[in-house]
């Protein structure tokens, strides 16, 4: 029904004015957390450090024994013969970071070349690989979820330098029959590109089939020892950061 002509419309309160405060929190304060030293690739202050070229203690073999790959000047390098190795401790979120290298006169071609690879809590691996004037399947390639996605961009260095690794990791939610709920998800950076922005992991990585979904708990990180002709490849400066 309209109004009269001399009717006014009801007024309400207009909502108080803002202030910057109203809508700031200060509790609770932020850890401080001590990043590292670039000059001597110290760890931040909070992480754990999984290897810092003294020795092996962190590592272990797949089947619980003391790791058997070479140490030598600060880095080890990979044992062909005795198989990969992986933390002792197990790990959920996390922020990973680590750095490899190829022999400078690395032969090979395609996956038989630089071959490795960095299992997320033993379960999801981000392939590590020659892939420096080195073509193969691009799901298979450096940086790549390994045949699932391939990396956005080849940022790898020459045989011989050093390769940087920094990877951030949610770990999978998963319901009570088993299923995901929440798949895991995997943010990669080589030598400070992004290969991989928050791409979700389907399941289990599989070198023959298509991926699996396997209900599981923290898990370790994983080097593992490729059973290509190639000469084995190196790593240094490892540590990780719980989230």
């Amino acid at each position: 029904m309209a109004l009269p002509a001399n009717a006014q419309e009801k007024k309400y309160p207009e909502p108080e004015p803002m202030k910057p405060g109203m809508s700031e929190y200060w509790t609770p304060q932020r850890k401080v957390v001590t990043p590292g030293n670039i000059q001597t690739q110290s760890a931040p202050s909070d992480a754990i450090v999984l290897f810092d070229g003294t020795d092996l203690s962190k590592w272990e073999m797949e089947d619980g024994t003391a790791a058997a790959w070479t140490l030598k000047d600060g880095v080890m390098t990979v044992n062909k013969q005795k198989g990969s190795i992986r933390t002792k401790e197990k790990f959920g979120s996390f922020q990973l970071h680590l750095e490899w290298s190829n022999p400078k006169d690395i032969e090979g071609s395609s996956q038989a070349r630089g071959n490795s690879g960095v299992y997320l809590q033993g379960m999801y691996e981000i392939q590590i690989l020659d892939s420096y004037n080195n073509e193969t399947y691009i799901n298979g390639m450096v940086g790549s979820i390994y045949k699932q996605t391939p990396p956005l961009v080849n940022p790898m260095r020459k045989p011989g330098e050093w390769n940087v690794y920094d990877i951030i990791y949610t770990a999978p939610v998963f319901k009570e029959d088993g299923d995901y709920l929440y798949r895991p998800r995997v943010t990669v950076l080589l030598n400070g590109v992004v290969v991989q922005c928050n791409t979700e992991i389907l399941g289990t990585t599989e070198y023959i089939g298509f991926p699996k979904t396997i209900k599981h708990g923290d898990g370790p990180i994983l080097l593992q020892s490729h059973g290509d002709p190639s000469q084995p490849i190196s790593f240094r400066n490892i540590w990780i950061r719980k989230l």
